[in-house]
């Protein structure tokens, strides 16, 4: 297991350094001034001058590239050209709303899910397993933002049992819940019918193996079958949308962060992209790629903890 860890720890780090390779290259090396971009056309040259000294694009690239990585290393992510802060204090604050909300919405997800996968797979080919698949159609064909405003119109407006938008913060704690519950429902929606959905096939080939049938002849259920012996051997690909669901629930919710007003990591983006703030976009996707990484690398440690075949292959 340790030579398995050191291996997935080295693929990690050469992973991080080559995005940041990149992302550096793509905001501050490709064609055109960062700083004239940032201050739009407008600006004097006096002014641009002053901003690509205080970015530091006077220097030399290379020098560039590990001063910014340096900082990252320290927690020291630069100043926002737009709000005159750290961009760690605008990361941490926006950061105890999108973590939150992704592992709500995931949670969520998860809780409809594998009940949903189950009964599919235990009931295939009957109208149970029907109705399900349709549901996991229906679910992965509708836009989440769509879904998110039917959502607010029957919730929050009709009925008035969740707000419509914005988020108290955590002092309190139920009232935070409450503002992410429309958000979380939106978003992990169509992530339960994906999931559902893998579930079921992968229960549906383990439940051909010999060994289940070998457990169904010594007069076991079709539901201890499946909870004893063939759910542990169908997670593997489940945990795979699980790590890239979780990924994309922490990134990728910029249009449900918008519709809720949510200030969040995704919004933080948009409105960056929007502000030429491109020190914040650059620091905050580099975050996110980080994130997406290291679940990634957790998913490969958690294979090896269901599969331990996987660690003798490597």
């Amino acid at each position: 297991m340790t030579r398995y860890f050191l291996r997935r720890m080295v693929s990690l780090v050469v992973s991080l350094l080559v995005a940041s390779l990149v992302i550096f290259a793509v905001i501050e090396i490709v064609p055109g001034d960062p700083a004239s971009y940032m201050l739009g056309l407008n600006a004097s040259e006096d002014t641009v001058t002053a901003l690509r000294d205080r970015l530091g694009l006077d220097q030399p690239v290379v020098f560039r590239y590990f001063d910014w990585l340096g900082g990252m290393l320290t927690g020291d992510f630069g100043q926002s050209y737009t709000y005159k802060v750290p961009v760690s204090g605008l990361v941490g604050q926006r950061l105890v709303v999108s973590l939150p909300l992704a592992i709500y919405a995931l949670v969520l997800a998860v809780l409809i899910a594998f009940p949903s996968g189950l009964v599919a797979a235990a009931r295939r080919g009957r109208a149970t397993d029907a109705a399900v698949m349709g549901a996991t159609q229906i679910g992965i064909a509708l836009p989440n933002f769509w879904f998110a405003m039917l959502l607010v119109l029957t919730f929050a407006l009709h009925w008035q049992i969740f707000p419509a938008g914005g988020f108290p913060g955590w002092d309190d704690p139920a009232a935070a819940l409450r503002a992410l519950t429309l958000p979380a429902i939106a978003l992990a929606l169509p992530q339960a019918a994906i999931l559902a959905r893998v579930l079921r096939s992968a229960l549906i080939e383990t439940l051909g193996q010999d060994y289940i049938r070998t457990a169904r002849a010594k007069g076991l259920t079709m539901a201890r079958t499946i909870l004893r012996h063939a759910l542990r051997n169908a997670l593997i690909p489940v945990l795979t949308i699980l790590g890239m669901q979780f990924s994309f629930l922490l990134a990728g919710a910029i249009i449900i962060e918008n519709v809720f007003y949510l200030p969040g990591l995704g919004r933080l983006i948009f409105q960056a992209i929007t502000q030429r703030d491109l020190i914040v976009v650059e620091s905050v996707v580099m975050i996110l790629v980080f994130a997406v990484i290291l679940v990634t690398f957790l998913v490969d440690l958690a294979y090896a903890a269901i599969d331990p075949r996987l660690r003798k292959r490597t």
